[in-house]
């Protein structure tokens, strides 16, 4: 068990580690406007500044998507200020879920389609989808398994979900323990590995097809404001980090593609 941030985290004997929440927190209330624009000393350093370098990441990841699936509708849960659903509207119908009203004010302003809650009215009006995506959202959520059952029931059959989540069962993370740069209670409420997650969406009627740790292109601010976390000097490398990306793997950050099957036809 850990102690981090005056939170426990706890790990089962299968490998999956989570997050204890006092009774009555809100998890919500962390995704301010601080949080996105360098206020929170686990978020990010300037969310909407770093749009340009952001979505050069973004077009990576749908690529690996369109291997798998290449048009029809596509849902993104935590899409933030819609980066990535900029991107994926050229070749999809897009929709997404976000739940701080900071980031969805932007979505808004842009005219994305995009609601705070994932609720089965929502899903039902906007889907069948033929494609999912959650990008390092997977381990924010307070009952992941419920969220995918919903997903589950407005998905055709045969539609691909991808998702990015840190990988705990890395060496960095073994390594790194309690001090694992994705080790940041209560921003982050599950602790997945490979075999972790993928047990997860088999129990949620998803297929795992591929499990990669790919590298990212990762703005320089961000890079230098998570760095400087550890140091002191966050707001000062927040303000003087020139604008640029930079290509990272630690091999602690993975990239699954599933595919949506009947529950019945689901590995146990």
């Amino acid at each position: 068990m850990y102690a981090v941030n005056g939170f426990s985290v706890v790990e089962c004997e299968c490998g999956l580690a989570r997050t204890l929440l006092p009774p009555g927190f809100d998890p919500a209330s962390i995704y301010t406007k601080d949080y996105f624009q360098g206020g929170h000393r686990d978020g990010y350093a300037d969310y909407a500044g770093s749009g340009e370098e952001l979505r050069h990441e973004f077009r990576r990841v749908l690529a690996a998507l369109e291997r798998f699936v290449s048009g029809g509708k596509l849902i993104e849960l935590g899409c933030a200020m819609g980066f990535f659903l900029e991107e994926a509207k050229r070749s999809f119908d897009v929709c997404g879920v976000e739940i701080s009203e900071h980031a969805r004010g932007h979505c808004l302003d842009h005219g994305l389609d995009v609601v705070q809650n994932a609720d089965t009215q929502f899903l039902n009006s906007r889907g069948p989808f033929d494609a999912a995506v959650m990008l390092d959202v997977l381990e924010h959520m307070l009952d992941p398994g419920t969220t995918l059952d919903r997903l589950h029931g407005t998905m055709r059959p045969g539609a691909r979900l991808l998702i990015t989540t840190g990988d705990y069962g890395s060496l960095l993370s073994r390594a790194m323990g309690k001090h694992w740069r994705l080790m940041t209670p209560p921003q982050h409420l599950w602790f997945f590995s490979p075999r972790t997650v993928t047990a997860l969406l088999e129990r949620h009627g998803f297929r795992v097809h591929r499990v990669e740790h790919p590298w990212k292109l990762v703005p320089l601010a961000l890079v230098a404001y998570q760095a400087t976390r550890y140091l002191g000097g966050q707001e000062l490398f927040r303000r003087f980090v020139p604008p640029g990306r930079l290509p990272i793997n630690l091999f602690d950050s993975m990239r699954v593609i599933a595919e949506r099957v009947s529950t019945s036809s689901a590995p146990r």
